[in-house]
Formats: C-alpha cells, structure tokens, sequence
C-alpha cells in the first residue's frame, strides 16, 4: 500500500512569542561577512524555476542551491564554521566580529589557544564542514557516524583530515557517544541538537545557517507567499524560519515544515502540542539520511512552535520525485542536483501540487496560482551512488 503523508496546520500565534533576536538581519549580515573572509566563500545561487513552477499551477518557485557551498556540495559548514569561529574568538576574548578568516588562521592565535580538538556526530555533511573548518584552522577534529552512512560520504569526511568512523549506532545514539568522548577527553561538542546546559554551539550553528536564508533574501525578486523547508532536528528549519520571521514579522510568508514518516520527530512535537519535546527512536530507516534524526534541537522547535504555520511528515517517494524533477525541470528552467535531503521538502509539494489527493491540504496551504514558493536545496549528490539509483533507476516511486 502507497504510503500517505500527513499533515497539521497552526493557527497563527498571538501575544508573546520566542525571541528572534538572535537571527535578525543585523545579526545575520555580521555572519555573512565573516563567511565571506573565506577565500572560498561564494554566494550559491538562487535557482529560477518559472516554468516548472506555471506548469506545476503556481507563479514562480525559487530554489537557494546549497550545492555550491564552498566546495562540499551542502549548506552544513556555514553552520560548523561559524560556531567553531565563535568558540574560539570567545577564547580568545574577542568578538566574531574582530576574528575573520585570516586571523584565525594566524601563527599568534594558534600559539595562544594551542590544540582543540573538535568532535561530533552527522550523516556526513554536517561532520565533513567541521572537519574542513577545523582542518583549515588547524585544529583537529573527530567525527562519528550512524549506522548505515554512506562510506563516500565517510570519506569525504576523511579527506578533510578528520579521524572518522561509522559506528552501530543510530544517529541521535551517535551523538550521545559525541558528547560523552567530549566530556571525557575535553574535546569540544560542535552539534545542532541542544539540551539544557548546552546550547551556545547549537544557536551559534543556528546563524551560521542564517548567510544562506540571507542571500536568498537580498537576491529574492518579490516576496514569497510560501517557504517549505526540511527538518531533521530542526535547527536549518528553525534558522531560516526565524529570520524570514524576524524580517517580514505578521506578514511572513506561510512556512511549512517537512520531515520524513519514519524520522518525524519535529511533526510528533507538533501533533502531541504538550509542551513536551518527543523523540522517535530506532532505525530510521528513510533514504533521506541528512533528516533521520529522532530528538528536536530545543532551540529549533522554540522557534517552530511559535512562528510555522504547518508541519508534513512525508514518505521517501516524494523526496526521490523531487530528486528527479529538480534534475529535469520544464524548459529553460534552472537545473538543479539534488540529494535526498535536499529535495525533500520540493518533492512534497509537487506531489501535493499534482495529485488531486492531496487538494484538501494544498487550498489549507493557500497554494494557487499566485504563490511563489521558496525552497532551500540543502545538498547536492553527497552520495553519488544512491543519487543514480534514484535518479537513473527510479528507485523509490510511487508505488
């Protein structure tokens, strides 16, 4: 039987709500241009889909393409470099603001702060920008990762310099083993999913993420009606929420929140509304490997529950049809290369857009020919192999 997707929808909040503070378009300026003191660093592109988007009966799609993202083919180091800058410009008593690129590269800071090893947990991209940060700061870095992980993406990671390995563990049971090697050999934790007591790092990570919704944000033509965005623990979905949030206020675009049905741990927050975070456990096994995260990051849902209208919890299929559709858009569209996280949240509406299943859900979302939809491609083929299974073979379809 065809797996369905499901769906809630929050009525708009009133009164008090999260502060956003933190991913203002001040702040976020102040972590574009300390991304952008990499030689590396490049503004990714925004991807135009206007014919793909009229066919689909809607205005105009665009699509941030993280792909291009300094050299990894995904958005993670803007996230892992910036909380990485933070830590160590804080150790050195300084401000961000004073520490770009070529100061922290310097002999002097190196003297001063001496050996840091850096360690976390990922599915890959994340671990592969904290090991290319740590790597061009010249500090070390130590990454663990669930079972399952594709071995490209560990060696990837590898070739940044990082000691790597996949592990037998689920994700979330990896970053447990993270923390507790952190604690034990005084290496320094660099993860997305806060908990009490630790959740500088992850709100630093947080704003890393901001540069990518701030770039799209100068580059937009109008205003969206609608951002989708994916989730795995909710600091991406979290970020970029905040800062549309924070700049437009009442009038923001309608934001929804995408997960996979056997990771939807943000949708199972969001459906029990008890105040409590809840957790899916397991495997997880969802071909979306970058989202197969079973705990909120506490920050991230902070800001979900007060300022995401909706929240979809989604089979594979659609992430795999959104693969192939942003590979082979209408006409002269942009095409984009995505992996299975990145077009997670794209696949999902289309199949919302084309199949009169899901009409209900598309007019409670206000989709119509008017809409101008914002979408962030998070990865690129990170896993080459599965990316033509998909793509090629069409594995994972509808039925």
């Amino acid at each position: 039987m065809k797996e369905e997707l499901k769906f809630i929808q929050y009525p708009r909040k009133s009164g008090k709500k999260f502060n956003l503070d933190f991913m203002s378009l001040e702040n976020a300026k102040k972590v574009q241009t300390f991304h952008a003191s990499f030689p590396v660093y490049k503004e990714t592109p925004l991807a135009n889909l206007n014919e793909t988007a009229r066919f689909l009966g809607v205005e105009n799609i665009y699509v941030k393409d993280e792909s291009y993202r300094f050299g990894l083919n995904a958005f993670k180091v803007l996230g892992g470099s910036y909380a990485i800058g933070n830590y160590l410009a804080k150790n050195l008593g300084k401000n961000i603001s004073e520490m770009p690129y070529e100061q922290l590269i310097s002999e002097d800071v190196k003297k001063e702060l001496g050996d840091i090893t850096f360690v976390t947990a990922t599915d890959g991209n994340h671990g592969r920008g904290v090991a290319w940060t740590a790597g061009r700061l010249g500090q070390k870095s130590v990454v663990y990762m669930p079972k399952g992980s594709a071995i490209e993406r560990l060696k990837n990671i590898q070739a940044e310099g990082a000691q790597a390995s996949i592990t037998d563990m689920n994700y979330d049971e990896a970053v447990r083993l993270a923390n507790r090697q952190a604690e034990e050999k005084g290496w320094v934790m660099v993860q997305d999913t806060a908990w009490e007591g630790y959740e500088d790092i992850p709100e630093w990570i947080m704003q890393g993420y901001g540069t990518m919704a701030y770039e799209a944000y100068t580059r937009l033509p109008q205003k969206p009606t609608h951002i989708f965005l994916q989730a795995g623990v909710g600091s991406m979905a979290g970020a970029v929420t905040g800062f549309f949030a924070n700049v437009y206020g009442e009038d923001r675009p309608i934001i929804t929140i995408v997960e996979p049905n056997k990771a939807d741990c943000i949708f199972s927050t969001a459906k029990e509304a008890d105040g409590k975070l809840h957790f899916v456990t397991g495997d997880m096994n969802t071909i979306m490997a970058g989202l197969a995260c079973g705990e909120p990051c506490s920050i991230g849902w902070n800001v979900l529950k007060d300022f995401a209208d909706s929240f979809i919890s989604c089979p594979d299929y659609m992430a795999a049809q959104g693969m192939r559709i942003l590979g082979n858009p209408i006409g002269r569209d942009d095409r984009v290369t995505a992996g299975e996280s990145g077009a997670a949240a794209f696949g999902c509406v289309t199949e919302i857009l084309r199949n009169p299943q899901y009409k209900e859900i598309k007019d409670k979302l206000g989709l119509n020919e008017s809409s101008r939809i914002l979408f962030f491609n998070t990865e690129g083929d990170t896993d080459k192999e599965n990316y033509r299974s998909i793509v090629w073979d069409g594995a994972y379809n509808r039925i």
